[in-house]
């Protein structure tokens, strides 16, 4: 099955056009915490929203060490982008290797996707539970109707709702014996609230917001993968292990972007007292060092480790992809801070990139799954004891 109109073609041969199209606009769509409209159009024009759809249904079908390219050149331009992009590309990266959506129902995504920007996002975590990275089912409930479904309740960290036009909930059922599965609801759906703003430190124009779902109907159709109401409808976090690649990659390009900054203030800062570009001092120099040494460590980690993914040879595990983010993910953090400690006063200023790059890249390590629970998987396949509950 394939669209009736073509997806556009992912253009990777010249990534700095599109990073540049979007840190134009990243600054002021930081400052507003709105809807970053104008950087996801250029994504869409760049073919990089539907990058990953398969080619049954007419799409490129690129795999995890492309995503990462893309979710890297989006993020060192503007990375509420990117991570909004990201969710997208996960869903349809998902449905490529493992089809599970009511074909129909995919189709006519793909055939939006074609005509204009099309956003998905999985929306999973509430209030009371938290992230299902850690365990625990949904407390928003599915319940029957004559034509389908009614959803109630509250999500949070909804990234890019108010731009999403599909929401992929995860509920219960109320039937006799309950399920747990998908509902996948349209984001113009009547009843769909937001309930709290998201006024955060770093991703502001993510509009990561909480939403509450007011007896929102859905098709009976609109349903994938329910399964009982048991361990089996819990998120594994060590199966989808390779995904994370390329949200490592995402920040890295935060740190990317921070450590250009830095460049150019070295060789443009002229202090009057040395008469020359602070760039040829040796604190300069060996801070610029010790950055550079992290970044390139932790992109080839994050990179080679994509392209042992798509190799597919069976030598790359769900462990080393978690260990890969883990160290990706302090890399980048730790380059952005010796970027912002080498400025000082400069690089705190709100109007300094440097400020924007060192809050953004604070939100690496919260992704699920967490550094702590990431360790917990590598380290009981290291001692062999995957199989055993943690006392």
């Amino acid at each position: 099955m394939t669209a009736e109109l073509a997806l556009p073609v992912p253009d990777l041969s010249s990534p700095a056009t599109v990073t540049r199209r979007l840190a134009a606009t990243a600054a002021r769509y930081d400052r507003e915490g709105t809807f970053p409209a104008e950087g996801i159009r250029a994504a869409h024009e760049a073919g990089l929203l539907t990058a990953t759809v398969g080619e049954r249904y007419g799409g490129p079908a690129l795999g995890v060490a492309d995503t990462a390219r893309i979710l890297h050149a989006l993020g060192e331009g503007d990375p509420s982008v990117a991570l909004i992009a990201a969710m997208s590309l996960s869903i349809h990266r998902r449905q490529a290797v493992r089809p599970h959506w009511p074909e129909e129902l995919y189709g006519q995504v793909v055939a939006e996707a074609a005509a204009r920007p099309v956003l998905l996002n999985h929306v999973r975590v509430e209030p009371e539970l938290g992230s299902p990275a850690r365990g625990g089912l949904p407390a928003t409930v599915a319940r029957r109707t004559a034509h389908g479904w009614a959803l109630n309740g509250h999500k949070r960290f909804a990234t890019g709702v108010e731009g999403l036009d599909w929401l992929l909930v995860w509920a219960t059922t109320d039937e006799p014996t309950p399920r747990v599965g998908t509902f996948v609801v349209p984001g113009t759906a009547p009843g769909i609230e937001i309930t709290h703003r998201w006024d955060h430190l770093g991703l502001r124009a993510s509009g990561s917001h909480d939403i509450a779902l007011r007896d929102v109907e859905i098709p009976a159709g609109n349903v994938i993968d329910l399964t009982e109401h048991g361990a089996a409808a819990e998120q594994d976090n060590r199966a989808g292990a390779a995904l994370h690649l390329p949200l490592a990659a995402l920040y890295l390009g935060v740190a990317r972007a921070a450590q250009g900054y830095v460049h150019r203030f070295a060789h443009e800062r002229v202090p009057a007292n040395l008469g020359h570009p602070v760039a040829r001092t040796e604190r300069f120099r060996r801070v610029a060092g010790e950055i550079a040494l992290r970044l390139d460590s932790a992109e080839q980690l994050v990179f080679g480790g994509a392209r042992r993914v798509d190799a597919a040879d069976g030598s790359y595990t769900p462990e080393h992809a978690l260990g890969a983010r883990v160290l990706a993910d302090r890399h980048a953090t730790e380059a952005v801070a010796l970027g912002l400690r080498l400025l000082g006063n400069p690089g705190l200023s709100r109007d300094n990139p440097l400020e924007r790059h060192f809050r953004d890249v604070q939100c690496a390590p919260v992704h699920a799954p967490q550094e702590d629970t990431a360790l917990l998987a590598i380290g009981a396949a290291a001692l062999g004891t995957q199989s055993e509950r943690p006392t």
